[in-house]
């Protein structure tokens, strides 16, 4: 088996997630089979994010290092047949950001142990990954709280001389989400104008940009709902609810190579009107309560029954029309259409095994038939390590997102909006 049997980076208490500031520890550890000469044992610990211009291509077009540092282990000298452990300790930097992967670039934090050997013999090497997860604390973002609205008004021509608009307004209850915490999504439709609308949809979009020698821009889209449309002179409210999965934080702070970004985007298909909606997805809540008053569920705004116009009647000729408040029905929630029985996993190349118990302390090895959360929405850290041991916490029980291995998403969707309200009804009358 040659010299060199065993030759690994161990980290204490097998911890693989730390937070910038903190002591990273461990030992290097050695099995040889015969004696071997060196002039020196040296660990490094590093941390860099690459960028390439071509998807899955590892051959950086740009890069930056964040740290870099060394100890020598031991001087030169010869180690004996046998087994040997040399214990070392790094201070994480408080500016270190969180790791990350994409499809064209990434936020690397790892170990490296090399075996300097006499001239002409071969140099060992061996490497150990690990992850940092910075916090993001939506409190600490500018106007957090404050309601999250947008409108745009489309004017339009329809059977070539009549002319008509409809307006668009977008609203979400916060502007700052965790993973696993639902998006109040409300959309108001006023269609003043004599032609039915297309069915309006709802978009969580996910924009990552990579600076390589020019910006690249990955758009994936995260959940998708889609509502009925509107009819001719109608005035229609659309509530839905879209639940935040396992996704990256928004902000990657002392990262300049790679920007996360999420947006609400609610779009008509005909006529063709768009609103987007930015927002931030952290790891600390937002501790207020939201402030739009027009989120509220309340009851339902009075109906108003007008007289529709003729059809060929023009709008010239007969001034403004009144328009109906309705509801809009959703037709389909990408959310409640997975059937999978599976929960995510939160990093790409990491599976849990299928009809088998959860993973305890005796058995936290990742399996292989879960399909892992999709490489476009990015991965910060796993949440299993390699090998029959749990990953440990960080020192702040805050930073980390929810177990997935053991959540209920997606067993079960969130409801929508008609949903809950046929509950709420049918408990009511149930009471009378």
């Amino acid at each position: 088996m040659g010299k060199l049997q065993l030759f690994e980076i161990y980290l204490s208490n097998s911890r693989v997630i730390y937070s910038p500031g903190e002591p990273l520890s461990g030992t290097v550890n050695l099995r040889l089979g015969a004696a071997l000469p060196y002039r020196a044992i040296k660990v490094t610990c590093m941390g860099s994010c690459g960028v390439s211009s071509k998807a899955n291509d590892t051959s950086w077009t740009v890069e930056e290092a964040y740290y870099n540092s060394t100890l020598s282990l031991a001087d030169k000298g010869t180690l004996s047949p046998g087994e040997h452990a040399f214990p070392f300790q790094f201070l994480l930097p408080t500016t270190a950001p969180t790791s990350f992967e994409g499809p064209f670039g990434k936020i690397v934090h790892q170990l490296r142990a090399v075996i300097d050997t006499p001239r002409f013999s071969k140099d060992h090497k061996c490497s150990r990954i690990f992850y940092i997860l910075s916090p993001l604390n939506l409190n600490s973002l500018p106007d957090i709280e404050q309601p999250n609205e947008a409108t745009t008004t489309k004017k339009f021509t329809y059977k070539l001389v009549k002319s008509g608009s409809v307006t668009l307004t977008a609203s979400t209850d916060l502007r700052g989400y965790v993973v696993g915490q639902v998006v109040q999504l409300r959309a108001d439709i006023e269609n003043q104008s004599g032609k039915d609308t297309g069915p309006v949809v709802a978009s969580l979009l996910q924009k990552v940009s990579y600076k390589a020698k020019r910006w690249i821009y990955d758009l994936r889209t995260i959940a998708e709902v889609e509502g009925s449309g509107v009819k001719a002179w109608k005035q229609a409210q659309w509530r839905e609810q879209i639940l935040v999965p396992a996704l990256p934080q928004s902000v990657l702070p002392g990262c300049s190579l790679i920007h996360i970004d999420y947006f609400i985007q609610v779009s008509l298909k005909a006529p063709e009107a768009t609103v987007s909606l930015p927002l931030f997805i952290g790891n600390i809540a937002v501790n207020c309560p939201p402030l739009s008053p027009g989120l509220a569920l309340s009851g339902p705004p009075p109906a108003v029954v007008p007289t529709a116009p003729p059809e060929d009647l023009d709008m010239a000729a007969c001034g403004p029309c009144p328009v109906v408040n309705v509801s809009i029905p959703t037709k389909s929630h990408s959310q409640q259409q997975q059937r999978s029985t599976q929960p995510f996993s939160y990093t790409p190349g990491l599976s849990f095994p299928e009809n088998q118990p959860e993973p305890g302390p005796e058995d936290g090895s990742p399996g292989p038939n879960r399909p892992p959360l999709c490489l476009s929405t990015g991965a910060t850290v796993p949440y299993f390590a390699e090998g029959p041991v749990v990953p440990m916490s960080t020192a702040s029980d805050l930073i980390l997102p929810p177990e997935y291995s053991t959540w209920g998403y997606p067993y079960e969707a969130p409801p929508s909006y008609e949903q809950s309200c046929s509950s709420a009804s049918s408990g009511l009358s149930n009471g009378n």
